[in-house]
């Protein structure tokens, strides 16, 4: 089953039900600065960061469309909704599977749905952080006083509800990483910090790959990854999670099958164990799912003769990274600069 059909936000859901599949009160807490930490393309033309930009340089404001009374601006999303924010915004509910992309612009949200927080790299950084429930409780997320609610689930009831607690924006958290922290300095009034962390970013993974490649790490190989969903249902992954570290500039080439599937714009794709070898790479990345049900299902697959037989794992190079340690946001992206390279050694 191909999943070319579903519209950018619903795989964006998709991915996060597959993460929710694996892993199977008030507070006077504000959002608040968050402690760096040290690590060893292009967003699509036309993005609303773009003009915001464009709009902020030409009249030397904030970067928003239009400043409104009482310290507010206009703010369109990618679903079309106009809605007027804070100019600084300082009490976030963020509900989406991304988090880690506000914690490395120093914004910690005083709420979020915590059952997606468990096992993630980012979850020891917001400590304090406020259950809002699945989906978001619009009495819970009252009392923690938000004045900005980011979300990721377009349903327009849910956004009719929340709007009635604070000014809400639904956010394209399938979007790739440079769009994704483009748009969120946009909103967060950070442009100039989104600026400089992806500079930061793209300087040392372009320095990650460069050591790789003089360690033996051919320029053309290729990488495809792969999970299993309670179900027995496997899944080739392509523009959410893991790829984005692996095919972003300099890094691994994603095999023809995979390539057609990420110019679709699509997450991933479920497949059958029988078509492995269609989408086999020079090496191979397995998600370890959290669930008992498709961990069994993982392990049943490697005794097969269809897995035994795939080119990469007859040269040893396969490599297992939990689920949870292998999403797409920023924080997580930051730490697999150094990780990538530990698991790539530990499998010579």
């Amino acid at each position: 089953m191909i999943y070319s059909s579903l519209f950018k936000w619903g795989a964006g859901l998709l991915t996060a039900s597959l993460l929710a599949a694996a892993v199977g009160c008030s507070s006077d807490a504000t959002t608040s600065d968050v402690g760096g930490k040290s690590a060893s393309d292009a967003p699509a033309a036309g993005s609303q960061a773009e003009s915001a930009e464009a709009a902020a340089a030409d009249s030397g404001g904030p970067d928003t469309e239009e400043t409104q009374p009482g310290g507010s601006v206009s703010y369109t999303d990618y679903m079309g909704h106009t809605v007027d924010i804070p100019a600084h915004p300082q009490r976030i509910i963020y509900y989406g599977e991304t988090l880690g992309d506000l914690l490395e612009l120093g914004v910690a949200p005083v709420g979020t749905a915590t059952e997606y927080l468990a096992g993630r790299i980012f979850s020891g950084e917001v400590p304090d952080i406020q259950d809002v429930g699945t989906p978001p409780d619009p009495e819970k997320s009252l009392t923690l006083a938000p004045d900005l609610i980011i979300t990721a689930n377009p349903d327009e009831k849910e956004f009719a509800t929340l709007s009635k607690v604070a000014p809400v924006i639904l956010f394209d958290t399938f979007a790739p990483l440079e769009e994704r922290m483009q748009e969120l300095g946009v909103i967060l009034n950070k442009r100039g910090e989104a600026k400089q962390w992806l500079a930061q970013y793209e300087a040392s993974a372009a320095k990650m790959w460069d050591n790789l490649r003089a360690q033996g790490v051919g320029a053309d190989e290729t990488a495809a990854v792969f999970t299993f969903y309670p179900g027995n249902r496997l899944f080739v992954m392509a523009n959410s999670g893991l790829p984005q570290a692996l095919y972003q500039k300099g890094g691994f080439t994603a095999p023809p099958a995979i390539r057609t599937i990420l110019d679709e714009g699509t997450g991933f794709v479920e497949i059958s164990p029988e078509v492995l070898d269609e989408y086999a790479a020079d090496r191979i990345f397995i998600l370890n799912a959290v669930a008992d049900e498709a961990q069994e299902s993982t392990e049943a697959l490697l005794k097969t003769d269809i897995w035994k037989k795939l080119p990469a794992v007859q040269a040893g190079h396969v490599y297992r990274i939990d689920i949870l340690k292998a999403t797409s946001d920023a924080y997580t992206l930051e730490w697999l600069l150094d990780e990538l390279p530990r698991m790539l050694e530990a499998g010579k």
